[in-house]
């Protein structure tokens, strides 16, 4: 098949034109363009094929018919096809156009799968080049955001592990939609959380939280280890013990944070706190924490202390009690009612003994005791 110059034009033309609005998309539709430029992305020029499935991409992002109009042409055979291509700007455009595809519905997700890009889409997250490594992370992201059972095919391909690989081999926005793909992935389930965590996912998005300068990329990070901790508290411990917590209430409280950072800190400290049984992480947080969180916080330790003899003796010692004296809670809050929960595991004369003000009466009574004399 061999194309002529003035219709190679005119198919970049309607390229430019699909980019811009919806509209310009379905008149180029309406035009009867697709299937020429299924036509096109079979030709023996690369130059030729990557305009065509940049087109293809450009006319599919906008809408799900659009979307639709595409793969009823047959596109995503031939995409699926040329996904392993050596041309690394022809793998950029065709992983775009799949994304594109992918991210509208689940229906249009399961055809780009059945088009057999799994695993090959998975060698592109190894690929030198960086834009191919972003879009193939791209259009595994837009296929596990829809479904449990979809984001389960990606595990059992071995995507996520893939993609934690490919988060750790480069910087910034690259890393972005692999980020953002673990998070949809643990977002869906109590398993696929933990097939997250088992992939080691939490310490990799632990350094990208603590690593990256962009805020935007830091929120992401955030996000998803929200998603993970929230399920359950093995799932908290497995977020918590990779020392996470602290980062996330410094960059919540930070006031060089975006306000998206400071909301998605914010949210993930709540979902993990709320889960989180592991005290020694939780510890710190009596110290530094602000009333908001300090509330999930003191309400994580009143479910444990009263069945833990060890983590109520380690709560003295390490300054603990003590320290939930010194808070000061509305009567009749939700935080006084967590305090009181927790102070009743306790003799009373211990709780006096670390509360405020205590050994200023002690020393009262020796300035007002008589001793006994012969």
């Amino acid at each position: 098949m061999v194309i002529c110059g003035s219709v190679r034009e005119s198919m970049n033309t309607m390229r430019i034109e699909s980019v811009t609005v919806p509209e310009l998309s379905q008149a180029v539709v309406d035009a009867g363009a697709v299937p020429l430029l299924v036509l096109c992305i079979q030709e023996p020029e690369i130059a030729l094929r990557r305009i065509a499935a940049s087109a293809l991409s450009d006319i599919s992002k906008h809408s799900p018919e659009l979307a639709q109009t595409v793969v009823d042409a047959g596109a995503t055979a031939h995409l699926a096809q040329m996904i392993l291509n050596p041309d690394a700007k022809l793998k950029r455009q065709i992983l775009s156009a799949l994304s594109q595809i992918a991210k509208h519905s689940i229906d249009l997700a399961e055809m780009v799968v059945e088009a057999e890009i799994f695993p090959l889409v998975l060698t592109c997250l190894k690929d030198k080049d960086e834009y191919v490594k972003k879009n193939a992370s791209t259009l595994i992201r837009e296929i596990a955001k829809h479904t449990p059972e979809l984001s389960q095919l990606i595990v059992n391909a071995g995507g996520v592990a893939a993609v934690i690989d490919c988060i750790g081999s480069c910087k910034g926005n690259i890393r972005l939609p692999g980020i953002m793909m673990l998070g949809y992935v643990a977002a869906h389930s109590a398993n696929l959380a933990m097939a997250v965590i088992i992939s080691k996912g939490v310490p990799q998005l632990s350094v990208c939280l603590s690593e990256e300068p962009e805020d935007h990329i830091k929120a992401a990070a955030a996000w998803a280890l929200g998603q993970i901790g929230k399920h359950t508290p093995e799932h908290a411990r497995a977020v918590a013990v990779t020392n996470t917590l602290p980062v996330l209430l410094s960059l919540y409280m930070s006031t060089e944070s975006s306000e998206d950072l400071q909301v998605k800190s914010k949210k993930a400290i709540k979902s993990i706190l709320q889960k989180c049984t592991y005290l020694p992480a939780l510890e710190p947080f009596l110290y530094d924490a602000p009333p908001n969180i300090l509330k999930h916080v003191i309400g994580q330790f009143s479910k444990v202390l009263p069945h833990d003899s060890k983590a109520r003796r380690l709560f003295v010692t390490s300054g603990g009690l003590k320290k939930l004296q010194e808070i000061k809670a509305e009567p009749g809050s939700l935080l006084q009612e967590y305090i009181n929960i927790i102070n009743n595991c306790y003799p009373e004369e211990i709780v006096r003994y670390y509360s405020p003000g205590y050994s200023e009466t002690l020393l009262q009574r020796v300035d007002s005791y008589q001793p006994l004399t012969n």
